[in-house]
């Protein structure tokens, strides 16, 4: 029923300054709009909602993620802006920090300023 239209994605952070510097500023993305309730931003055609929130553990896993197509370019370039990539124990990374699936996909992750876990992702 719902494959026609488009979908909506939320992230919950505390605090709309440094969300929007972070996801505008660093991550390049447009803001469409901002209210006392969410700041919205166009994420290549999709909305997302950064949806102000009280107190919240982040999830312990990825919540949003990008799927790119070079995907060591990408984790340069977010480098360059200040974005550091996790290590995660028990996966074997390279230098950039990017993971390398056995199908063959890459993936790096890192943390908004909320603690939330983000992704970019390569797949073949």
């Amino acid at each position: 029923m719902l494959a026609a239209f488009d979908i909506v994605g939320f992230v919950p952070v505390r605090d709309f300054k440094k969300a929007r510097a972070f996801y505008e500023g660093i991550l390049g993305l447009k803001v469409t709009n901002e209210d006392a309730f969410a700041i919205a931003i166009d994420a290549n055609g999709i909305m997302l909602r950064l949806t102000k929130v009280g107190n919240f553990t982040p999830a312990q896993f990825t919540i949003l993620g990008w799927q790119v197509p070079a995907i060591e370019q990408a984790v340069a370039g977010l480098r360059e802006r200040g974005v550091i990539f996790m290590r995660v124990p028990g996966l074997v990374q390279d230098d950039l920090g990017i993971w390398s699936a056995p199908s063959g996909a890459k993936v790096a992750w890192f943390k908004d300023p909320d603690g939330n876990t983000l992704s970019v992702s390569q797949h073949v």
